[in-house]
């Protein structure tokens, strides 16, 4: 059965990253919730999606400068909470019983940052949720660390068109990161153009296809029997899944 995951809670319902969503979000049967991480100067792992503030909080500039007295001043846009840290969503979604995907983030030079490995790892054991837990990037160096690091918490990595080309073709980049992974995720829409050669390669069960949120396409992939279906509207994909189901 395809596993539905949360993108950012459920950024169609309600504030992505944010408390309120991450929340809510648990009251859909949903089998997976996605989130994203960004470190900070001053040490802190904060949960937002953008390298920069300016889309999703009222702010401005990167979020790596951000002090913990400046985040606190500062709300994600459309409601009154401040960013959450990944501590301060872990509280809530730890206990769940949920999987997660875990995005290690690269600051607005699109570097890696230095550590992130290694404090969120801390996290997710001080939690107890290693064995729930994907560490997902699109940065195989950053995934290479964190098998290093940290070998016994599943890894995830994704790909779109642009990023395939820039690795030499989505066939060069599978072959490179299957013994890396136990997840690809692929963007929905270069996971239809190569559908024949990504099946082919990667049982379906290892393969993710995101960000899907229209009713005919996540039929089409729950048709497909993908293994893991990533949306910003889970309440539909879970009803469509049990359609699917239903009437199979």
């Amino acid at each position: 059965m395809t596993q539905i995951t949360g993108h950012r809670g459920a950024r169609n319902l309600w504030p992505e990253n944010s408390l309120t969503g991450f929340r809510n979000v648990l009251a859909l049967d949903v089998d997976a919730i996605e989130l994203d991480v960004h470190l900070t100067e001053s040490g802190e792992l904060v949960v937002i999606h953008d390298a920069t503030l300016e889309r999703t909080a009222e702010g401005t500039g990167p979020v790596r400068l951000l002090t913990p007295e400046a985040r606190s001043g500062i709300r994600l846009k459309g409601t009154t909470e401040t960013i959450p840290t990944l501590a301060d969503v872990l509280s809530i979604l730890a206990p769940s019983g949920r999987t997660l995907h875990i995005e290690l983030k690269a600051n607005e030079a699109g570097e890696a940052y230095p550590g992130i490995v290694e404090m969120v790892t801390a996290e997710i054991e001080r939690f107890a949720i290693a064995d729930r837990c994907y560490l997902t990037s699109f940065d195989t160096l950053v995934l290479r660390a964190c098998r290093e690091h940290a070998p016994q918490i599943p890894r995830l990595v994704s790909v779109n068109a642009h990023w395939a080309e820039k690795q030499g073709g989505l066939r060069s980049f599978l072959s490179r990161v299957d013994d890396l992974v136990d997840v690809i995720a692929i963007n929905h829409e270069l996971l239809d153009e190569q559908w024949e050669l990504a099946s082919a390669t990667v049982p379906l069960h290892r393969l993710c296809v995101w960000t899907l949120n229209e009713a005919d396409l996540i039929r089409k992939w729950l048709d497909r029997g993908i293994g893991h279906l990533t949306t910003d509207s889970p309440d539909l994909a879970l009803q469509l899944r049990a359609e699917t189901l239903l009437y199979a």
